[in-house]
């Protein structure tokens, strides 16, 4: 009887575990949305932006990019993406040629990669807001 009621104890140490788990991931994603929902991004005056290269970080608690960004004569003559961790979101990464077809940051979210099209934009947003 006594090896049973361990084994009670331990099934249910194991299920509160899990379900702790959950519901730790589950807020962590919950962060994750609001905070790419938040995510506004600004267009550049590109006027306002000398010649050179910049470089742009944006971080989500899931998607992350690093960029550099080549303005010659006020426009955007390149953009690399240096880095970009972004689980199934690896489709935004054309955003890039957008931009630089665009010469803005007001181009179209690519669809099924919102979020890291975001985190791309937002980190472009980073390398050219001249201070």
């Amino acid at each position: 009887m006594k090896k049973k009621r361990i084994w009670v104890y331990i099934v249910a140490a194991i299920v509160i575990i899990i379900a702790g788990i959950g519901i730790a991931i589950s807020s962590m994603i919950g962060n994750y949305r609001r905070q790419v929902d938040a995510m506004h991004i600004a267009n550049v005056n590109l006027a306002e932006v000398p010649d050179g290269t910049y470089e742009g970080r944006c971080e989500t608690l899931l998607v992350s990019a690093d960029v550099r960004v080549t303005v010659k004569d006020h426009q955007i003559k390149e953009v690399e993406l240096v880095r970009h961790d972004n689980g199934k979101g690896a489709a935004a990464e054309v955003i890039t040629d957008r931009i630089v077809e665009a010469q803005s940051l007001e181009v179209d979210i690519v669809s099924g990669a919102t979020s890291s099209s975001k985190v791309i934009l937002k980190a472009i947003e980073d390398a050219l807001t001249v201070d």
